[in-house]
């Protein structure tokens, strides 16, 4: 077999954070770039990835009796009507097409986001009190028409997510379990992803396009910028009013039900890429790694056979519990393949050499610290799962303290300058007006993250009396 040549990261993280992430997401083989201009491949590794998500969020859909479910990519132009702030919010990202139908002429968008297709059912599907509270999710693809240069998972026109839409009979379950969702998208975000978040709510300039408000979660990557990683948004009654969606209550009384929507997509993987990698390449949390260690055998001609054994034994053994790939590709040495695995973030590697065998070892190589263990073949189950846990702790905490230095409290105007131009996430008191919001993105081209919570004294922009606590940074 031809030997394979592939260059590793050729650019520090540090020094041009944008190239660099270019190189590993595609030289780690998660996505590459399209033919059509916007969009993006996902690679099986990228998509293995995509594919723990699911499996992860999947089970807490069931314990919260959510039901997966699938709707058309084509919407009527009637829909988006039919609730106009909403349509008036994504207007401007809607790729429309012409209808061909000889039965109409009505415009179809291509999916940028199910509300209006999804109520359209519901208003026939739910009829009685006995029907809610009424729970779908679907995993889908959505278009959004962007303008601005393509992004690979943190900006194309196309992309991946799951939309979840809930309806209630009354508005304090359906603030309680919007809530509930951006508390379940903390946990993925953090437990799965190590990854920790920013949690609050949006300005009305910054939420939902129809919602009554938005809740979000927002990850910190190196460069100072925010990352909106997920949302869950009240949407109150007015799409249930708009789309004639309504319910007899217990005494045979017709009710306007209220509702919710909430999401997260394959951005989460740009972000996870960004916030975790090194000048090595991709370094995965093991509990979202597709592969979560590469057995590498050192092999001699003289004993080539003997370690592929060896190396075996331990495959069958891991991989009862544990996502393992045995890596015998003589073709490489065993350098390059040591290299190839750390590219693309393998967890903990396996090295076994000859001499290993003779010592009846093994050695352990973590890819967060490059720290190897010399492990006694009998124990490297053991100390294999425990060094999972021990790897996904210190990404965490490491990522934690990270954001935690990014985060600066300003007091004034000045403060708040000098801070998003050194490419910090300010908090600051705020007045909480549209004005004030928009003259700190027009100064600084920061924009609001969330709101954190009431809060009393000056606004740091405007000297205006403030009314909350809030974040600002640059963002994605």
């Amino acid at each position: 077999m031809a030997k394979e040549s592939k260059e590793g990261i050729t650019v520090k993280k540090n020094e041009n954070l944008s190239e660099w992430y270019n190189q590993v997401v595609q030289k780690a083989e998660l996505a590459d770039y399209s033919a059509v201009k916007g969009c993006m491949v996902i690679r099986p590794h990228g998509y293995a990835i995509w594919e723990k998500i699911q499996e992860y969020f999947n089970q807490v859909l069931k314990i919260n009796n959510v039901k997966n479910a699938y709707f058309p990519l084509f919407i009527p132009e009637s829909f988006f009507k039919k609730e106009a702030e909403h349509a008036e919010g994504f207007s401007p990202e809607v790729a429309w097409i012409e209808n061909k139908d000889k039965d109409t002429k009505e415009r179809l968008a291509v999916r940028p986001t199910s509300e209006t297709v999804m109520y359209d059912s519901y208003s026939r599907w739910i009829r009685s009190w006995r029907d809610l509270p009424f729970k779908i999710n679907q995993w889908a693809n959505v278009v959004r028409w962007e303008t601005k240069a393509t992004k690979l998972f943190l900006r194309t026109r196309e992309f991946l997510w799951q939309e979840g839409h809930c309806v209630y009979a009354t508005e304090e379950e359906c603030d309680k379990e919007t809530q509930l969702w951006i508390e379940e998208y903390r946990k993925l975000s953090e437990d799965l992803l190590a990854t920790p978040v920013l949690v609050g709510k949006k300005t009305d300039t910054e939420k939902f396009s129809g919602a009554d408000y938005t809740l979000t979660i927002e990850s910190i990557m190196p460069d100072g910028k925010a990352l909106q990683a997920g949302t869950s948004h009240n949407l109150g009654q007015s799409f249930a009013k708009s789309f004639g969606i309504s319910f007899l209550d217990e005494n045979s009384k017709k009710q306007t039900p209220w509702q919710n929507s909430w999401g997260v997509s394959t951005r989460l993987i740009g972000g996870l890429v960004m916030l975790h990698g090194d000048d090595k390449g991709l370094v995965l949390p093991p509990r979202i790694a597709p592969i979560q260690g590469a057995i590498v055998p050192i092999f001699f001609e003289k004993t080539k056979k003997e370690t592929l054994n060896e190396a075996k034994k331990i495959y069958n053994t891991l991989i009862k519990n544990f996502d393992i790939e045995l890596d015998d590709r003589e073709y490489q040495s065993a350098g390059w393949r040591f290299s190839d695995w750390e590219l693309k973030g393998v967890p903990i590697r396996i090295e076994l050499g000859p001499k290993d065998i003779e010592k009846q070892q093994a050695v352990l190589v973590r890819r967060d610290t490059g720290k190897k263990e010399f492990v006694k073949l009998k124990d490297v189950p053991k100390r294999f799962e425990e060094l999972l846990e021990e790897i996904q702790d210190n990404l965490l905490n490491n990522a934690k303290e990270q954001m935690k230095s990014q985060i600066t409290d300003v007091n004034n105007q000045k403060e708040l300058a000098k801070a998003i131009k050194e490419n910090k996430v300010v908090r600051m008191n705020f007045c909480g007006t549209r004005e004030c919001e928009e003259k700190i993105k027009e100064d600084t081209s920061a924009t609001s993250r969330c709101i954190i919570k009431k809060s009393k004294g000056n606004c740091a922009n405007c000297s205006g009396e403030a009314k909350e606590q809030i974040y600002f940074s640059k963002s994605y």
